[in-house]
């Protein structure tokens, strides 16, 4: 009899331990939620205090962002604008040679093939 009590013993301190193990795990997992709010948190602060920061640069330069903004789309639009008049210009011409390049079929057959062809077939020439 005694060793069935050893027995149901090694099981409840086998299930004990199960229990425990689970419980730190669930700990554990609420240790890393809360870890990750925090850090959340912190983050959120830092970056709130870096875009005050930022907000508080741009506006003390106010005056010479907007010119720089400015100057920067006028460069873009002369640009774009010189784009478009290439390719209007060029257009026509890569049509053609593409066209060109379409049309052209040359009809000879190569020797090579013609070689193939009859050594496939047993013609001899």
């Amino acid at each position: 009899m005694q060793s069935g009590t050893g027995i149901q013993e090694l099981m409840a301190a086998e299930t004990r331990a199960s229990q425990i193990v689970a419980e730190a795990r669930i700990g554990r997992g609420d240790r890393m939620k809360q870890a990750k709010v925090e850090a959340q948190s912190l983050i959120n602060t830092y970056r709130g205090e870096k875009q005050s920061e930022f907000n508080n640069m741009a506006l003390s330069k106010g005056g010479s962002e907007g010119n720089a903004s400015a100057k920067l789309q006028s460069e873009t639009s002369t640009e774009i604008d010189g784009m478009d008049k290439q390719f209007k210009s060029n257009s026509q011409k890569a049509i053609d040679v593409l066209l060109s390049k379409c049309c052209e079929v040359s009809l000879e057959v190569p020797t090579a093939r013609i070689r193939a062809t009859q050594k496939a077939y047993g013609v001899t020439v």
